[in-house]
């Protein structure tokens, strides 16, 4: 939000929680950092909020919404990247007595989805340009098998979207965990069952009113109360309805809308 020509209260609020880019989380865990997903405003809310390290990126769906900055990805590239020497005469050469041999990151998704990544960004992979010319350097890696990250071990929920899509649950080896599901309209039975009493989840509610791929507010309340987390985040919204009015139709419950830039710590 603001939407392309709209003028609803919401579009047009003041309140900064109003603004809502599409749907990403930065996750930190010990010395490993990571996004899930790449929303097309990725480099800017990455500007603002200080990002300059990422270790991995997961994804849950080959969506525009969710992926449309990946080619961004090949800034953190160079930022984990080397220098080497370089010399006149060199095809790298451009001025500089170094270049930067550029580190590839891991890129965690659904079989499915890294087909569908391949078809959208057919110039990416883990061996990037050549020449002098830089691409984003990635290694992508099946999510159907757990896998740890920092501190952190990562496992891929299959969830409903009317398209190849997952969530993820984050279980810390203190014992803190995360559920995030950005897209869904069913979550199944095994799914809520890894999930059940995670101290935060994270879960997408595009209305009040039914959505044939997303959830609405009642069946979002009807997934949390069995998943029945300690405290749970809406995101995902549309411009139905201001930040402030989803806080007076979720008070007294365990649940709150998300904002952009909200830090949470588990």
């Amino acid at each position: 939000m603001p939407q392309i020509g709209c003028d609803c209260p919401v579009c047009t609020s003041a309140d900064p929680r109003d603004k809502r880019r599409r749907c990403g989380a930065y996750v930190v865990s010990g010395d490993a950092a990571f996004l899930i997903d790449t929303p097309p405003e990725l480099r800017l809310a990455c500007v603002e909020c200080g990002v300059k390290k990422v270790d991995a990126v997961l994804l849950t769906h080959a969506h525009m919404d969710h992926v449309a900055a990946f080619d961004d990805i090949r800034r953190f590239n160079t930022l984990n990247g080397t220098k080497v020497p370089c010399s006149p005469g060199e095809p790298e050469y451009r001025g500089l007595p170094f270049r930067i041999v550029g580190k590839p990151l891991p890129c965690y998704a659904l079989p499915e989805t890294i087909g569908t990544m391949r078809q959208i960004f057919p110039y990416i992979s883990a061996a990037g340009g050549t020449n002098g010319l830089f691409r984003p350097q990635i290694d992508f890696l099946d999510n159907t098998q757990a896998f740890a990250l920092g501190n952190l071990r990562v496992e891929a929920l299959r969830v409903e979207h009317s398209f190849p899509c997952c969530g993820y649950l984050l279980e810390e080896r203190a014992g803190g965990r995360l559920g995030y599901i950005s897209d869904c309209h069913e979550i199944s039975d095994a799914a809520i069952e890894k999930l059940r009493g995670v101290d935060v989840m994270v879960l997408n509610c595009l209305r009040v009113r039914e959505h044939p791929t997303h959830l609405s507010l009642e069946r979002a309340k009807g997934y949390l109360a069995r998943i029945a987390p300690k405290k749970a985040y809406l995101i995902h919204m549309c411009h139905d309805f201001t930040h402030v009015r989803w806080l007076e139709m979720l008070a007294g419950t365990e649940i709150e809308p998300a904002y952009d830039g909200l830090e949470l710590q588990v």
